[in-house]
């Protein structure tokens, strides 16, 4: 019997948030349509997948409820916000549910190109995952703006704070000059900002503020985003996140059911595809965690599960994920201030503070940020070309020196010893069989040399990937301009 064709449906939640009631009625017409799960995205929107011939049924369900969505495609990705983090994550800002929805109610467009509405006081939601990464000031109801023009790691600040207002103005007009001048700004390797910034306010008369300051990224700390959670008022939040990243339709029913009976407005998606819902009073815990138990849901997995970024609806990604989440755990590998990317397609715009990137099949590179932070587009390679099933092993060396370094609590992140110092030369060793590193700097875990041995002063050493003697390494300089060992993704 043929296999029967399936289509991938794709709803975008502007912000990451929809209400109890609309969801609900989302998932109707995904049941109806024979889909038994839903997904969650790493731009916080929603995925279910049904058999090509309920689609046209779909479509009419989909017409009557006025739901916007695509099928197969991703031609409008969603609006990213720390919206969800309002409240629970972060309570230092003078961004508030009324400034966040102000700004969603003011989009009259789909945008084409990513956008993101951060919180500069949370490490949450990524950054600079988007195209215009809108971030917020010190100033009230002011942003600063850094654009990543598209298939490029090109990243401009804006001269200038822009106004909340603004914001979704200034996104249209600056994508309409990108998309009108594509031999200009679209997967370029040099961009003329000014010219892009005079094109642009050119437009339109936009309200903006000096620059009086240089964004401060916060350390990066993933919050433990499970479980049932005491906040403000005696109220608690519940977040969901699910090991196989399928959320069955009939829990999130009943997810919406209790929200509405209990008058929980809205829920919450999340970049790390995960759900999260606020506002559960005291009386309702119970009946919360009879949920919980009717769907066997578990709200307890370790920390070093919880912090990866992976492309959507992709197995092999999962899968390898799982595998090293498996030998992390016989490890008992820390992983804290840690987040881990698996990029199978080249510039997916995945965060992360450590990238394992492919190369070929089973085979990868193993890159990571200078400062460990993975709102940092500098990123230093560490291995290259690892076979799957020497990745392990690889990482927890690199983990490890992580902490090495931290050891010292007067040491920050800011300040690993990874950037190459442009006024003294740093050698480096490659293997001229497989290509395989060593550096001084973090050793070889593989064969238990700790970081800062000499390659030199090594009396038989062999190539941890491909077994090749001491004499088959030649020594390179380590610096931006050696192709292979530092760049950007």
């Amino acid at each position: 019997m043929d296999k029967k064709e399936t289509c991938c449906i794709k709803v975008n939640l502007p912000g990451g948030v929809i209400s109890a009631g609309d969801l609900y009625e989302l998932l109707l017409i995904a049941e109806n349509a024979g889909a038994q799960v839903i997904r969650i995205g790493n731009r916080q929107q929603l995925f279910f997948c049904i058999d090509a011939d309920q689609l046209e049924d779909m479509e009419m369900d989909m017409l009557r409820a006025e739901i916007s969505y695509e099928i197969n495609e991703d031609e409008f990705p969603n609006i990213i916000s720390s919206y969800v983090t309002d409240a629970i994550f972060n309570t230092e800002s003078w961004i508030k549910e009324g400034v966040y929805k102000d700004i969603f109610d003011l989009f009259n467009f789909k945008p084409k190109l990513k956008i993101n509405l951060v919180d500069q006081h949370q490490t949450f939601v990524p950054f600079f995952s988007g195209n215009f990464n809108f971030i917020t000031s010190n100033i009230s109801n002011y942003w600063y703006l850094y654009v990543r023009f598209p298939k490029t790691t090109d990243i401009y600040c804006w001269p200038s704070m822009v106004y909340s207002d603004d914001i979704p103005l200034l996104s249209q007009t600056a994508e309409k000059m990108i998309m009108a001048h594509k031999a200009q700004f679209y997967d370029r390797q040099k961009i003329n900002h000014q010219k892009f910034h005079d094109l642009v306010m050119a437009q339109n008369d936009f309200v903006t503020q000096p620059i009086t300051e240089p964004l401060k990224l916060p350390d990066f700390q993933l919050p433990y985003y499970e479980g049932i959670n005491r906040y403000v008022n005696n109220k608690y939040w519940l977040g969901i996140y699910r090991r196989n990243e399928l959320f069955p339709l009939e829990f999130m029913k009943d997810i919406c059911t209790i929200c509405l009976k209990n008058r929980i407005g809205q829920l919450y998606t999340t970049p790390w595809k995960s759900l999260l819902i606020k506002g559960i009073s005291e009386d309702d815990r119970k009946e919360w965690g009879s949920i919980l138990n009717k769907h066997l849901i578990n709200v307890r997995h370790a920390s070093n599960e919880l912090n990866w970024q992976l492309e959507n609806l992709n197995s092999e990604s999962l899968e390898l994920k799982q595998q090293l989440v498996r030998i992390f755990e016989e490890y008992d590998l820390r992983t804290y201030r840690l987040c881990f990317a698996i990029k199978m397609q080249p510039k997916t715009g995945l965060p992360g503070s450590i990238i394992i990137k492919k190369q070929l099949p089973d085979v990868f590179d193993i890159l990571h940020t200078s400062d460990f932070n993975p709102n940092s587009k500098d990123y230093v390679t560490y291995r290259e070309k690892v076979p799957k099933v020497d990745l392990a092993r690889c990482l927890i060396g690199l983990c490890n020196h992580f902490y090495s370094i931290l050891i010292d609590d007067s040491i920050s992140p800011s300040v690993l010893p990874n950037e190459t110092d442009e006024k003294e030369t740093h050698y480096i060793y490659r293997c001229q069989s497989c290509f395989s590193i060593y550096d001084q700097t973090f050793g070889d875990i593989v064969n238990d040399i700790i970081p800062g041995i000499d390659f030199q002063i090594l009396d038989e050493y062999t190539c941890p990937i491909c077994d090749s003697p001491k004499s088959s390494f030649i020594r390179i300089e380590n610096s931006m301009d050696n192709i292979g060992w530092r760049g950007n993704l």
